[in-house]
């Protein structure tokens, strides 16, 4: 009986790992449109993440969603086309401070957010940026 143990074990510790690496894990999150794992959104500040959390909370959060997921009267933050690449962090900053013409979305125009400043955007984008890089992209358009 003890022969098979071995073996056993061996076998059972091989599945677990390939599961492990097939299904996820502590995998890193994939952009839904290439599959890519990576985003090049760097660790973002500490200190400007926690700041930029309080300002988005008080100052963006009724239409882009505290968790950054979108609501009825604006979209998703973690949308795909959102990511640096398409949406550098200049057009939040230009955005908020100067409006933007509604331009994937039916949401409308975005109005200019009355009382940020360029630094408390510098704040609010470090935020949206350390949540991106943690959380991933949500497919456009969305299903």
């Amino acid at each position: 009986m003890k022969k098979f143990t071995v073996p056993i074990v061996i076998a059972g510790v091989v599945t677990a790992v390939v599961a492990l690496v097939a299904f996820g894990g502590n995998a890193s999150p994939r952009d839904p449109m290439t599959g890519a794992t990576e985003f090049n959104i760097p660790v973002q500040d500490a200190a400007l993440v926690t700041d930029g959390d309080i300002l988005y909370q008080a100052s963006c959060a009724s239409c882009h969603g505290s968790d950054l997921r979108g609501t009825d009267f604006g979209p998703s933050q973690l949308s795909v086309v959102y990511q640096p690449g398409h949406h550098p962090d200049e057009s939040y900053a230009s955005a908020a401070l100067n409006g933007v013409r509604s331009h994937h979305w039916d949401f409308g125009d975005m109005q200019p957010i009355a009382g940020l400043s360029g630094a408390d955007m510098d704040r609010i984008v470090a935020f949206i940026r350390e949540t991106q890089r943690t959380e991933g992209f949500e497919p456009y358009p969305p299903r």
